[in-house]
């Protein structure tokens, strides 16, 4: 009898504050969604014309003819195995500087985005065994603009890859849809 019941919370439903709030925010949401402008493709971003964008100080959207920069694209899809150096990483990732790859046949090194490898390739002496994956979703333009990169950083001096290099490359390879498997084969597919 000296013992107190131990605490319940009973029925205690949320403060009537809470419960407005939340219901405010997903009516608002609601109206947002109901009430936006455009339609929900990635595009069209904030749904803001490319003339309000030059008005507000924005970047213009690219056209077509719009120089593409290697460096971004390199950025963005070849800097986490390749290295910002271009030296890979030793035993796991060639190297880009000084790459015979990368300097020699224009032809042949177009087909390693397009088409990727998978197996052994050797680079500046040494063997790697590895998976490279295809990059054929960029565009023509877009894989001469990170080749024309690659092919004069870090000391290289290769003349720039064209999209038309690129195009004929892609043409010559359309029946292929799996990577390379060595570095042979990608020799072979390049001198066609």
């Amino acid at each position: 009898m000296r013992e107190q019941r131990d605490p319940a919370e009973r029925y205690r439903p949320l403060p009537w504050f809470v419960v407005m709030l939340m219901g405010a925010m997903a009516m608002w949401g609601v109206f947002y969604i109901h009430d936006m402008k455009g339609s929900l493709e990635s595009a069209d971003g904030d749904s803001r014309t490319p003339a309000a964008l030059m008005a507000s100080g924005g970047a213009p959207a690219a056209s077509s003819g719009a120089a593409v920069d290697g460096g971004q694209i390199f950025a963005a899809k070849c800097v986490a195995c390749h290295q910002a150096t271009g030296l890979g990483l030793p035993g796991v990732f060639p190297p880009l500087a000084g790459s015979e790859w990368v300097l020699g046949n224009a032809k042949v090194l177009v087909q390693i985005p397009l088409h990727g490898i998978t197996g052994r390739v050797q680079v500046k002496g040494a063997a790697y065994t590895g998976s490279m994956p295809m990059f054929d979703t960029l565009s023509d333009t877009e894989i001469a603009a990170v080749l024309t990169y690659v092919r004069s950083q870090w000391g290289n001096a290769a003349p720039p890859v064209s999209p038309a290099m690129v195009a004929a490359g892609r043409k010559a390879t359309q029946a292929r849809s799996t990577p390379f498997a060595s570095g042979d084969e990608i020799t072979q597919a390049g001198a066609q």
